[in-house]
């Protein structure tokens, strides 16, 4: 059985219900004791710019803020797409905690030989 999970998201705000599902489901494996690592693309990348995740997606859901504070206090990581980063002009010297600017190969290396679990949204 897989340790660790992999949640790839490459949608952001112009799709919060989709965020919402990511989200939960990157809490349900950090908070059951799987490393978890979120890949953030495209549009997702700017969810790693502070005060960027606001709202709530659908009557019921819970926040975002929620969502990424459980995650942070679960132990929760986001490597966050060098190449959509810049493209969007954004900030490295400002990212949520638990964010890192990592492309690719930092993510084959942080799950390295053993099984991950993986969703993409």
């Amino acid at each position: 059985m897989s340790t660790k999970a992999v949640i790839s998201l490459t949608t952001g705000l112009e799709d919060a219900e989709k965020v919402t599902v990511a989200f939960l489901v990157a809490v349900g494996a950090a908070e059951t004791g799987k490393e978890t690592l979120m890949f953030l693309t495209k549009e997702a990348v700017r969810l790693a710019v502070p005060g960027v995740a606001l709202g709530v997606a659908c009557d019921g859901c819970p926040s975002l803020p929620d969502l990424l504070k459980r995650y942070e206090a679960a132990g929760g990581r986001y490597y966050v797409c060098p190449i959509c980063f810049t493209a969007k002009h954004l900030d490295a010297n400002n990212l949520i905690a638990g964010a890192e600017i990592q492309g690719t190969i930092p993510m084959w290396n942080w799950v390295g030989d053993e099984p991950a679990t993986t969703f993409s949204y």
